[in-house]
């Protein structure tokens, strides 16, 4: 996954000023545009379309700031008039492009990323690989921004707002694994981008031979592969590290590649405040 990775920025590079093909390139290493995005967004703490911005808008700083005719410059960058081209510099460097051409800047520049593997282990993945047939998610879903770091307020607004006997109707339906009430996302931005949009499920996985509710949201979920990360620590931050860990430590150093699909949490044991918890991540899998 490295070496895709690293190959994925030398074409970037390769191609700056011209459509980059994602999908192509990732089939030609072997891998599918999902994972490439999914893993390099992890690693590179910015989504990958971030990262073309801002390398795009470095190599055309060195033009701006020089004589060549701006139309010139965003036609070649890809932008479609001098407008847009100026809207995407200042985004990147803080200032206009005036300001740039007549004070040489301040530029900030993104550096060219080189990837490499360092497996420290300081994360305990407890992991087991599990075969599934199809499944149904049901429950009461909603759309919530995406957030890296800490309690996601949105989600819990939502779990909030469901009456307590809600719970208990929705964990008494459980009949399929994972067991129990569950956090399902799903829809997320390939590139993971903070602040995006994803469909957020509180409810629990049942057969697919379940008669549906038409007083429930559902999710049809393929038989499949899935990964499972088992943490038993300070929640959520425990299990947002194992999240991160699966990018860094877990994912480079074993032949599975993440394939569309839900991610799940199922809380297994819990303090009375919440603050401890035992949670297993389930992610889809495939071979890679």
């Amino acid at each position: 996954m490295i070496a895709a990775l690293n190959q994925l920025v030398i074409y970037v590079e390769n191609h700056l000023t011209e459509e980059i093909d994602v999908i192509g390139l990732a089939s030609g290493l072997g891998t599918t545009e999902y994972h490439l995005r999914r893993m390099f967004s992890s690693l590179a703490g910015m989504p990958l379309s971030e990262y073309i911005r801002r390398r795009r808008m470095t190599v055309a700083a060195a033009d701006v700031i020089g004589e060549s005719d701006l139309l010139h410059i965003a036609v070649r960058f890809g932008y479609g008039s001098t407008e847009a081209f100026s809207r995407a510099f200042r985004a990147v460097h803080g200032v206009s492009v005036g300001d740039a051409r007549r004070d040489g800047g301040p530029l900030r520049i993104q550096p060219q990323l080189r990837f490499r593997l360092t497996v420290e282990g300081k994360t305990t993945m407890d992991t087991r690989i599990t075969d599934r047939p199809a499944f149904r998610l049901v429950g009461h879903s909603t759309r919530v921004p995406l957030i890296h770091l800490g309690t996601n307020p949105h989600i819990q607004a939502h779990i909030a707002s469901l009456p307590a006997s809600e719970h208990l109707r929705l964990k008494a339906l459980s009949n399929a694994e994972p067991a129990g009430l569950l956090q399902v996302s799903a829809d997320v931005d390939p590139d993971y981008t903070e602040g995006s949009e994803l469909t957020y499920l509180h409810g629990v996985a049942v057969s697919d031979e379940t008669p549906l509710f038409e007083d429930l949201d559902t999710i049809d979920v393929p038989a499949g592969t899935w990964a499972v990360f088992r943490s038993i620590r300070p929640y959520p931050g425990a299990l947002q590290s194992t999240w991160a860990a699966t990018a860094t430590e877990w994912f480079p150093s074993n032949p599975w590649r993440l394939r569309p699909g839900p991610s799940i949490v199922a809380i297994l044991d819990r303090a009375a405040d919440f603050s401890t918890a035992t949670s297993e991540l389930w992610l889809p899998v495939e071979r890679a």
